[in-house]
């Protein structure tokens, strides 16, 4: 149950953040602004995301891990709610920058907080379990969510979001156990942590990545009109197939799922980019090979820096995976504005490839010290 817990709280994070890119319409007829500016929302939130990580994590090393994850569940809670009854863009957008350092502080404490509950020889599964909750966000949460949408209102679904958060905090105050946080004397410093062996390439590939899946998957909407509601749906069930894979193999194959991963998600850009359209296929292509993604560059980042060094490197791929979201539907809405949804996929294509290349570099050694 306290894993469930976490895998939730990930779900939910993902669910704030990326909810919007399935109502770009919605929320742009209610709001009287264009479709790219509705995906700067999701912009916005990385952004926020992207700036908290590492000072907020530097601030709250030293807080006790339930309290705090608590408090950001309340903070999501309420900006979600914020968001639900909303009239004005600019009251949004701002809700959006709050609700983003709350997600900031969470990644960057959530694979850490995971991997102290356990004993060593399960780390790797235990991230896997929390990393899920990323995947069935993507598979369910975000279809779910364009659906609920399309029924009763966008506002009633991110209404349900805020719920579920306020339901979230009792669940962990009563299944989750509270851990001390870092004394002052163990806290390696961040230059000492980004200079290990590694640690820059798994950080540089994420960035990659997520700038060329963000760039497109921000505005599968106008790419693929009329029905984004089954090409998300597609794309997130591909992704049980991917966390599967992962979850079974990732502790022997650590490096070779990675790039095959990569290189799946490459060809699946060139795919879309040559139909002009989003045939289901590369779409499920796509979403099985990210499925397993924030496992394998987590799992990576930890091989690299050690469990005892996990929340300070999380805290760094934190923030460079939402860099990676801003700058990708940021970068996305200019390429929709100005050169039109078909030119998405070949502004994915070379990101990824660069990501491809990276992960060429990451080391082959297995995770032995995380299972």
């Amino acid at each position: 149950m306290k894993l469930f817990a976490l895998f939730t709280a990930a779900f939910t994070a993902v669910m704030t953040e990326l909810l919007p890119a399935g109502l770009l319409p919605q929320l742009s007829a209610s709001m009287g602004v264009s479709q790219a500016q509705v995906g700067f929302l999701v912009t916005a939130y990385a952004l926020a995301s992207f700036a908290a990580a590492i000072p907020v994590t530097a601030l709250v090393r030293g807080l006790r891990r339930r309290p705090l994850l608590m408090v950001v569940l309340a903070g999501f809670a309420l900006f979600n709610l914020v968001t639900a009854v909303s009239d004005s863009y600019p009251l949004t957008f701002a809700a959006r920058l709050l609700a983003g350092v709350m997600g900031g502080t969470m990644w960057a404490m959530l694979v850490g907080y995971a991997a102290r509950m356990v004993p060593a020889e399960r780390r790797g599964r235990a991230i896997a379990i929390v990393s899920a909750g990323i995947t069935v966000a993507l598979c369910f949460g975000i279809p779910a969510g364009t659906a609920l949408a399309g029924v009763l209102g966008w506002r009633t679904a991110f209404a349900a979001l805020s719920a579920v958060a306020v339901l979230l905090v009792g669940w962990v105050r009563w299944a989750v156990p509270d851990l001390p946080g870092e004394p002052a004397a163990s806290r390696a410093p961040l230059r000492e942590v980004v200079a290990l062996p590694g640690i820059r390439t798994v950080l540089a590939a994420t960035a990659f990545l997520l700038l060329g899946h963000q760039a497109m998957y921000t505005y599968l909407a106008p790419f693929s009109p009329g029905d984004t509601g089954l090409v998300l749906l597609v794309f997130g069930l591909a992704t049980v197939a991917g966390v599967a894979l992962t979850g079974a193999f990732v502790d022997r194959y650590l490096r070779a799922l990675l790039l095959g991963a990569l290189a799946l998600i490459a060809l699946a850009m060139l795919a879309l980019g040559l139909a002009g359209a989003a045939p289901l296929v590369a779409v499920a292509v796509w979403g099985a090979a990210f499925g397993g993604a924030p496992t394998l560059l987590q799992a990576s980042l930890v091989e690299a820096s050690g469990p005892a060094n996990a929340d300070v490197a999380t805290s760094m791929q934190t923030t460079v995976y939402n860099a990676g979201i801003a700058g990708g539907s940021f970068l996305g809405g200019l390429v929709l504005d100005g050169a039109g949804a078909g030119a998405l996929p070949w502004t994915a294509l070379p990101l990824v490839l660069v990501a491809v290349t990276l992960a060429t570099r990451v080391s082959k050694r297995p995770i032995v010290h995380i299972v």
